[in-house]
């Protein structure tokens, strides 16, 4: 009986991944299989591009590396703040290296311009 926790709890570590992909697969299937039916019927192929556009899910706009950098910043913060009220100093330097590496990733951000107005600036600074 004192066996039957640690096997749920192995058993868990690996349903729960192969669950997720085998749920990602059937998704992704259903999803090319409907948008060849819609593309059988249709005969211009701007529309096709089109519906094509429509169902790809990759984000078309770079990372903002500065919006990441403030939201892992305050990450940081509230996991010292727990090590700091009740849970200890390992979670204190936890926070604080979590915070420092928000701080490097918004340091990033400002280094690296990602917009395409923003590389546009850069040029024309550098330019004159």
């Amino acid at each position: 009986m004192e066996i039957l926790i640690p096997l749920a709890g192995i058993s868990v570590g690996i349903i729960v991944p192969l669950s997720v992909f085998y749920w990602q697969y059937n998704e992704t299937k259903h999803k090319n299989e409907t948008i060849l039916e819609i593309s059988k019927t249709l005969d211009d192929p701007a529309k096709l591009e089109r519906l094509l556009g429509i169902f790809d899910e990759r984000k078309k706009e770079p990372v903002d590396y500065r919006r990441g950098g403030l939201i892992t910043i305050f990450v940081g913060v509230g996991i010292y703040f727990l090590g700091f009220v009740s849970l200890g100093s390992v979670l204190e330097g936890i926070g604080l290296l979590v915070g420092f590496i928000g701080i490097g990733t918004m340091a990033a951000g400002y280094i690296y311009p990602n917009t395409s107005e923003e590389i546009t600036k850069a040029v024309e600074e550098f330019e004159e």
